[in-house]
């Protein structure tokens, strides 16, 4: 059915219960009909799973790189770059096949070859993810999703750190060229904060009255906004490092861009061309040293993961942990089963109460001679 709004004719029909209410965007009534027609067929067809138009013999690379740059604007630097790196191992491969003809097939073989490069399963999972998003612009996917069978990759990721290891790292930040790596690493110790949450920190997220820091922009939505308390350690090396920057705005960084050198006397790093507007790149070279001079094997987010594993151990309870952390409901849900091997004494004790004796029922007193037995009566 067609109809008018205004001087544009929109047409309206019912297709397997489903209602179609959309605009022609022109005035011709003839062009109008002949459009109807067009959408009608096409929702016809898609019904049937039939393509109206064959696709487009398009080479894996040159899809790849058109779907990258068809992206860009709506992502991130650094999703961008990753998204990069995964197409780059992809065509490696892929590059040379039609969008076509890829299978299943080719799919496993790629995993094997991966694998066989000491790739870990996360990372290929990474990499399928983004040869999903390929496939599915050129409606190629869904042929195959059947038949691929995607790394589970491993959900025991992760170390919490000893306390023997903690000291020793801690030492190794203090000796770091990097002056603002000990303070960094200690409040991820002390608050969980991820490392980009903790590099983008201003002053005017830093709460002094109320002795808690606001998160910005974080990893996830459920992890931005939220209110971090902060304890008396983690208070402490803040209001230190604060003395550092006497003159501080609120729209200054917390961990300043900063460059370190030697003067020619001594080798004490001196710091110079410190930038308050633009947070520290990265700590990784310091990191790794620091961690290489500690002898401890760990991820900066491995520090995130030891909070959780303290709190758990000392019994707060895993809503709360949560909430800390900044997990959604599902990653709350994942996270649960990752660490449900922390933190169980309350269960513990509950069970424990089974290898008790079962308690004696109390004896009863027998009836007296005065006392009527059951269901005989007292008048006479």
């Amino acid at each position: 059915m067609l109809y008018r709004r205004g001087r544009t004719w929109w047409y309206e029909f019912t297709f397997r219960g489903c209602r179609y209410r959309e605009s022609t965007r022109t005035s011709s009534e003839r062009l109008a009909a002949q459009i109807e027609r067009k959408r009608h067929h096409e929702v016809e067809a898609a019904n049937a799973g039939i393509a109206l138009e064959p696709a487009k013999p398009v080479l894996f690379s040159v899809a790849a790189t058109e779907w990258l740059e068809l992206k860009k604007p709506v992502w991130s630097a650094k999703t961008y770059i990753i998204a990069k790196a995964d197409i780059a191992h992809l065509t490696t491969q892929l590059g040379k096949l039609l969008v076509t003809d890829i299978t299943a097939r080719h799919i496993a073989e790629y995993i094997t070859a991966r694998r066989h490069q000491k790739a870990a399963d996360k990372t290929i999972r990474n990499e399928l993810g983004t040869l999903r998003g390929v496939l599915k612009k050129h409606k190629r996917w869904a042929a195959v999703k059947d038949d691929v069978r995607l790394p589970k990759g491993r959900e025991d990721i992760g170390c919490a750190l000893t306390p023997d290891q903690e000291e020793a790292l801690l030492r190794a930040c203090a000796a770091s060229r990097s002056r603002s790596l000990l303070p960094a690493v200690t409040l991820a110790l002390q608050t969980g904060l991820r490392h980009g949450e903790i590099r983008l920190l201003k002053w005017r997220q830093m709460d002094f009255v109320n002795d808690a820091v606001v998160v910005g922009k974080s990893k996830t939505q459920h992890g931005a906004g939220r209110v971090v308390p902060l304890n008396q350690r983690a208070l402490s090396t803040l209001r230190e490092w604060a003395q550092q920057f006497p003159k501080r705005k609120q729209d200054h960084y917390v961990f300043p861009s900063e460059r370190v050198g030697f003067s020619s006397n001594d080798q004490i790093p001196q710091v110079f061309g410190t930038d308050p507007i633009r947070p520290i790149t990265s700590w990784k070279v310091a990191w790794t040293t620091a961690r290489s001079a500690a002898g401890v094997q760990c991820r900066f987010h491995d520090l995130r993961h030891t909070t959780v594993t303290r709190l758990l151990e000392r019994g707060v309870p895993f809503a709360v942990v949560a909430t800390i952390m900044g997990w959604s409901a599902s990653t709350a849900m994942r996270m649960a089963k990752r660490y449900s091997h922390i933190g169980q004494s309350p269960q513990r004790a509950a069970l424990a109460l089974l290898d008790a004796k079962p308690m004696q029922p109390e004896a009863t007193e027998p009836a007296s001679a005065s006392t009527p037995a059951p269901g005989t009566s007292t008048i006479q």
